[in-house]
């Protein structure tokens, strides 16, 4: 596990991800990642018939259900368990039909909402936990990318954005074969990368922070 952590380390550094977190105010331009026609990245006004009732993105596949479930190494903490388990039903948010997607650390819970567009594409429509959250439509809140149908190295693009609170960046580091590398970073913590590790027909793999030493593995 020290090896992984210090090849991503040397990597960060190596792709000028310095660069990238420094630069944060340049995303806030829309932008047009592959797959997405006409629509604004975040968008302030989704239309509910630009959506699906399923995610069925390869990538990021939320079948009602599905449970997974993540081993979590922290330099400072004792390990724990994270499980992801995507809850039945549909939650209505800025009137599109979302899915809901439970997380649980210890004692931490959260709970996020995601809709597919008709072109594939997956948008984080809102957050809630302990700490406070928001909802896309509310407050000024706007549903960002989670996921694009199609990938592509280089593609940058707001996952959301409510100022003060969720202002994260998604970059597209790789994309090899049936595994997509993204590194996530905010304004709201300069130098923070999060390295998250897709596959396809999985989704989430595993995810590092390197401001933390943090380290998400699924387990099989």
């Amino acid at each position: 596990m020290v090896l992984v952590r210090r090849t991503l380390a040397a990597l960060l550094v190596s792709t000028g991800l310095g660069l990238v977190s420094g630069g944060c105010g340049t995303f806030a331009r829309s932008y047009d990642p592959a797959g997405v026609d006409e629509l604004t990245i975040p968008t302030p006004s989704p239309a509910p018939a630009d959506f699906t009732a399923t995610v069925d993105n390869p990538w990021l596949p939320l079948r009602s259900g599905t449970t997974l479930t993540y081993k979590v190494t922290r330099p400072t903490l004792p390990d724990a368990t994270r499980t992801v388990a995507v809850l039945p039903g549909r939650v209505d948010v800025a009137g599109v039909a979302t899915t809901a997607v439970r997380e649980t650390l210890g004692s931490e819970v959260t709970t996020d909402y995601y809709a597919q567009d008709t072109h594939g594409n997956v948008w984080w429509f809102g957050h809630e936990g302990a700490a406070g959250g928001w909802r896309a439509g509310q407050g000024g809140a706007q549903a960002g990318l989670a996921m694009a149908a199609t990938p592509r190295t280089g593609d940058g693009y707001r996952t959301a954005y409510l100022p003060g609170v969720v202002e994260d960046v998604a970059t597209v580091v790789e994309v090899d074969g049936d595994q997509v590398q993204i590194d996530v970073t905010s304004a709201l913590t300069p130098g923070g990368v999060s390295r998250e590790t897709y596959r396809r027909g999985t989704g989430l793999i595993s995810r590092i922070v390197a401001t933390t030493g943090e380290y998400d593995e699924l387990r099989p």
